[in-house]
């Protein structure tokens, strides 16, 4: 066994050694839908497609429809590697829409929104944690699972020029936590990844980037399209 083979038991090392302290934070990449994004909501998205008036009534069947078809076979097996293509991800999204009979024909057009800038918040504290960090002199990036360029919806919204490296997954036929998404960000960046920290609200996605030696912060989920986030939690990090 060679001596620089670092051998782990159940609580840790067997033989201890010296580690270096943590590099600096250099970088900060984020995450899109749900970490500094999210979309406006199903009902407001649903009223704006379907062409006769939606009572409240209604209104909850339809998103009864929708959540029960979020475990519907079909809809379960189309999620699969959905933001590996444009294509793969327009499938997974217009087969859940249609799941509830009377989003069926506005499928298409739900899904148009979903490229459309002004259908997406930035959450409130999205702008001031970025110009801080900004101000900080960290280099900023987007790594997103998606399935369309994130640059105008940023740009909508005043913010494409905080970043300086866009990785979205269509592009590289790969999901998250591959690492060549991550490194190929910091590539961008000119940073090593341990210099590097992730932020983004899936656990196995966006913390999976510690698998390729950046450090990672998972937002809990479940904020309101417009709240604050919680971004400030990231300043505090560095």
């Amino acid at each position: 066994m060679g001596p620089h083979r670092v051998v782990h038991g159940p609580e840790g090392p067997v033989r201890a050694r010296v580690s270096p302290p943590p590099a600096p934070v250099r970088a900060v990449l984020f995450d899109f839908s749900g970490t500094l994004f999210q979309i406006s909501g199903y009902a407001d998205r649903v009223r704006a497609v379907v062409p006769s008036p939606v009572g409240d009534a209604e209104m909850d069947e339809i998103l009864t429809n929708l959540e029960a078809g979020l475990v519907d076979p079909e809809v379960v097996e189309a999620q699969r590697a959905r933001d590996v293509s444009a294509r793969a991800h327009r499938h997974a999204f217009t087969t859940w829409y249609a799941s509830a009979p009377q989003l069926a024909p506005y499928a298409d057009a739900l899904y148009a929104q979903l490229q459309a800038p002004e259908h997406w918040l930035p959450y409130s504290d999205a702008e001031a944690t970025l110009a801080r960090l900004a101000d900080r002199g960290i280099a900023l990036g987007v790594v997103s699972d998606v399935a369309w360029d994130l640059r105008a919806t940023f740009a909508h919204h005043g913010l494409a020029d905080c970043f300086s490296a866009w990785v979205h997954s269509y592009e590289y036929d790969t999901e998250k936590p591959d690492p060549r998404l991550f490194h190929e960000a910091c590539g961008e960046l000119g940073v090593e990844p341990g210099e590097t920290l992730m932020v983004g609200d899936h656990p196995a996605k966006d913390g999976g980037a510690a698998l390729s030696g950046l450090r990672a912060y998972v937002l809990p989920a479940g904020a309101s399209p417009g709240s604050e986030r919680g971004l400030e939690a990231v300043l505090r990090m560095l």
